[in-house]
Parts: structure tokens; sequence; C-alpha cells
């Protein structure tokens, strides 16, 4: 599903492992925590957000979600049949608060709505939900 992706002209350092910036991203997206909030056992918080956008443009992370999504239900560990949108996982803004409208465009880019499209497709939100013992 992640391929390798090494530099086209051979210069500068290598790619960071897709998988270790995978479960960055799914720490983040599982915790709701800002990305400079990374810890370190992951690659940098850039690279991460980086890819995060990257796979989420082409379409990537949304495979990447839907396929942990049917893994987890064919082992009988979530249910995808009801799905609930909720916002509960961005984080409340800090500091004073800010006067104005922000800019379309401005809004647009945040990586809240990118993190929010990820939670679009009807498995995302199971995924990151696990169905409690019965």
């Amino acid at each position: 599903m992640i391929e390798p992706n090494p530099r086209e002209d051979g210069k500068g350092r290598p790619r960071s492992d897709a998988r270790t910036i995978l479960n960055g991203i799914l720490w983040i997206l599982r915790t709701g925590a800002q990305w400079k909030d990374l810890p370190d056992r992951y690659p940098s918080y850039q690279t991460c957000h980086r890819r995060f956008q990257e796979w989420n443009r082409n379409g990537t992370m949304r495979n990447i979600i839907r396929s942990l999504a049917n893994d987890l239900r064919e082992r009988g560990e979530i249910e995808t049949e009801e799905s609930f949108i909720d916002g509960t996982f961005v984080p409340a803004k800090k500091g004073a608060q800010k006067s104005g409208k922000q800019s379309v465009g401005r809004v647009q880019r945040s990586w809240q709505l990118e993190t929010a499209t990820v939670f679009l497709s009807p498995f995302a939100q199971k995924m990151l939900h696990p169905m409690k013992s019965r």
C-alpha cells in the first residue's frame, strides 16, 4: 500500500521509513495532539505532517484507513454499520481569542481540516473506537 519512494535525483537524505511515519500519523490522529507534540520515537513532526499532507492529497491515507478498518472488521474488533463524525478530537485553541474572520484560504489549509477529511470515511471513526467487550 505504501510503496518505497526513493529520491529520483539521488541527492539529499534518504526518505524516512514510511511505516514509522504512518505510526506517527496514527498517534496524532488517535490522541488529537498537536503535530509539534509528536514523541521522539517517531520521525520529526515536520516529516510526518508533510507526508500526511502528501498521502491525504494522493488518496493514500484514505486507502490506509480503509485497509486498517477492514482488517479490524474482519477480526471482529469493530463494527462499521454505523458511524458518527464527532469534532471532539480537535484541541481547543490556546491564548487570547482572535478577532476577525480567518481568510478562506487559511482555513482550507489547516491541519484540522486535513485531519477531518480522513475522518469522512465511515470506516475511520470506527477504526479509532474499537468495540467494547460484551
